[in-house]
């Protein structure tokens, strides 16, 4: 994966320094990330803990662990040194996993340029705070809203690796903090849209893992094109009901951080959600389920936040509720389907989700 533009789109040997990044997390998406970035002209350096994974990446630029076969281009290196990763660096993108993001991060403060602006790879919401990612990141960084920018989209990090054609979302309160981080990650196969509606973007990327297991537990059992048609869809409407809730744009959830990251985690056996899914449903338990997917499926810790913060604001998703009861062991996997086919009839639209259908005994409306 070679470069030939630099993030502002100027050719290369334009006599401009190319923009200096660092990426935190030498996880498959973190490393992928990383040389999206290169390819966009960026210097990157990868920051990650595991002294191996660093020195193979610096030293051969391949990450055999989580993209096993594939060649980095020569922009990429690594260390497990956070201040050198971090010197000089002007976008810092951070891929570490959700629930632990406060406890790596913290350490890091003081290292940050103090105008670096700080991206958001993670797809999830904290336990105990509810906080989505970005604001974890200003929390802990102490961030003002606009040095943060968050990516979301139909996002598959082998994929994008292989140079897979595909677009992704990048949002921030700051236009040109979204324009900037944009630039820094455009490239032939990766094309960025940018908006302002960070908390939509956020909540289509956390909410999307759980559904994900949903469809995953429902293949597992044997369950055909029908039923994922049906939870995909019935997915996408507790999304946008959250999202509303808390304020998103009503139109994120029908473009690429919506229904385009959702009909692609929920399909793809790239997925550790839909395929750690896939193993419950076929009768794993939930640490045998985990081992077998060997990664980190967001969608198991986020799912209590998600539901969390979804009594909070008093909105209603059963196929989250559903996907808790079950990894809670509540909630049998065979017994999911019917539970969730039980409940009342209702109106189909995300306004009118909570207007029981009417009775042949209810007088006729005015």
């Amino acid at each position: 994966m070679t470069g030939t533009t630099t993030p502002a789109g100027r050719a290369e040997g334009s006599g401009r320094a190319p923009l200096r990044t660092a990426v935190l997390g030498t996880g498959s998406w973190g490393t992928t990330f990383a040389a999206v970035l290169a390819d966009a002209g960026c210097d990157v350096t990868l920051w990650g803990r595991t002294e191996a994974v660093c020195r193979e990446i610096a030293q051969h630029h391949r990450n055999e662990a989580y993209l096993p076969g594939l060649d980095l281009p020569e922009r990429v290196s690594a260390t497990t040194d956070a201040a050198a990763a971090l010197q000089g660096a002007q976008v810092v993108a951070v891929a570490v996993p959700a629930q632990s993001a406060r406890a790596i991060l913290a350490p890091l403060r003081d290292h940050l340029e103090p105008d670096a602006v700080v991206v958001s790879l993670m797809k999830g919401v904290e336990l105990s705070t509810d906080r989505r990612m970005s604001e974890v990141l200003q929390e802990v960084l102490d961030l003002p809203a606009s040095r943060v920018a968050v990516v979301s989209g139909p996002n598959l990090a082998r994929e994008i690796a292989e140079r897979q054609p595909t677009a992704t979302v990048v949002a921030s309160s700051d236009p040109e903090t979204a324009r900037l981080v944009a630039a820094a990650c455009a490239s032939p196969s990766f094309r960025p849209y940018t908006n302002t509606d960070v908390v939509g973007v956020e909540l289509c990327g956390a909410v999307k893992n759980v559904i994900a297991l949903a469809v995953g537990i429902a293949q597992g059992q044997g369950f055909g094109n029908n039923t994922t048609a049906t939870v995909i869809t019935r997915g996408l409407v507790e999304i946008t009901r959250l999202g509303l809730a808390l304020g998103a744009d009503h139109e994120t959830f029908s473009g690429l951080a919506g229904m385009g990251d959702l009909v692609a985690t929920c399909a793809s056996p790239l997925s550790r959600n839909h395929s750690l899914g896939v193993q419950l449903g076929r009768g794993l338990g939930l640490e045998e389920a985990i081992a077998a997917t060997r990664g980190t499926a967001e969608g198991v810790k986020s799912a209590t936040s998600v539901l969390d913060l979804a009594q909070r604001v008093g909105v209603d998703m059963p196929i989250t509720a559903a996907v808790v009861d079950v990894l809670d062991g509540r909630l049998p996997v065979v017994e999911m389907a019917g539970r969730l086919l039980s409940r009342p009839h209702r109106a189909e639209g995300v306004q009118g989700a909570h207007e029981p259908l009417p009775r042949a005994s209810d007088p006729d409306p005015v």
